[in-house]
């Protein structure tokens, strides 16, 4: 019987409690890509404010200009990432019909789509860790891991994703997903 891979690929990790005070307080991420060279991952949950229109000096299609542009992560801020999915995707990354990717001419490829099935989440930034800094982190039980599903990442508000998904993860989880921001409020 194969045992169970150590690396993290399309899962998601939300912060345990144990990272307030840093970036990653109360963010979930979904962790694209796994490996012995490190993990590279993005924050679903932190809206920038900006729309693509806002950050891309570009001529878009309406349809993508108005998208929001999340904080993926503490890296590289000005650099450009996104998923996208789609009813079928054979090419998919990350999970089934699920793509990452950099890319602004197949980003502007997919504004002029017109499948009503589309869904895209474009990133500044991203999350990453060096060869074995993940495997450290979760060790010290930094990080829940929960499934991703297209759902979770796709149409829950991501302002309250955290808590959605914290409270989905059980009982023993609610004092954590209802805690306050700052413990000091309570």
């Amino acid at each position: 019987m194969a045992g169970k891979s150590p690396f993290l690929n399309g899962q998601l990790i939300l912060d345990g409690g144990k990272l307030a005070g840093s970036f990653f307080h109360r963010t979930v991420a979904l962790i694209c890509s796994h490996n012995e060279d490190g993990a590279f991952g993005l924050v679903l949950n932190r809206d920038t404010g900006d729309t693509v229109d806002d950050v891309l000096n570009e001529d878009l299609p309406e349809r993508l200009g108005e998208q929001h542009v999340f904080l993926g992560g503490p890296v590289q801020p000005g650099a450009l990432s996104y998923l996208h999915s789609d009813e079928f995707l054979p090419e998919a990354n990350v999970l089934p019909n699920l793509n990452l990717d950099h890319s602004l001419e197949n980003l502007l490829e997919l504004g002029e789509n017109e499948s009503k099935s589309q869904k895209l989440r474009i990133f500044a930034g991203y999350s990453g860790w060096s060869p074995g800094q993940l495997e450290d982190e979760m060790e010290r039980d930094s990080w829940l891991v929960h499934p991703a599903t297209l759902d979770l990442i796709f149409r829950i508000d991501p302002a309250r994703l955290w808590k959605t998904v914290i409270s989905r993860m059980g009982p023993e989880y609610r004092i954590l997903a209802e805690a306050p921001d700052d413990l000091s409020w309570n």
